[in-house]
């Protein structure tokens, strides 16, 4: 996937709160995903329609452990936020560029 839909992918997933509180859980470290639904209060299958929204933005990854495959582990993938970071510092170095050009102008116009 290319960066810009990397990004849109990404900004798309990230857009309901239920998936931001999972990022924000996952950033302390990897979870089952029954544990992820208690912590939100979601039922399993509406947890389960979020992490594979999450999975298919590339955000998440999942595992097995070895003595349960029944049991799926959740953790954050860092490639995706680093294309959004890299978009957002893009961004913000043009509107800074556009700021003080602005200023500039204002300043000469009499």
């Amino acid at each position: 996937m290319n960066a810009a839909r990397q990004v849109d992918s990404t900004l798309a997933a990230l857009a309901d709160p239920y998936r931001r509180q999972v990022v924000d859980l996952l950033a302390r470290g990897p979870r089952p995903a029954g544990e992820l639904a208690r912590e939100l209060g979601l039922s399993p299958p509406t947890m389960s329609r979020h992490l594979r929204t999450l999975r298919e933005s590339g955000l998440v990854e999942e595992s097995h452990p070895q003595f349960d495959a029944r049991v799926r582990i959740y953790a954050l993938r860092p490639e995706p936020m680093v294309h959004l970071l890299r978009w957002l510092e893009e961004s913000e170095r043009l509107w800074s560029e556009q700021l003080v050009a602005f200023k500039a102008h204002v300043e000469k116009t009499p």
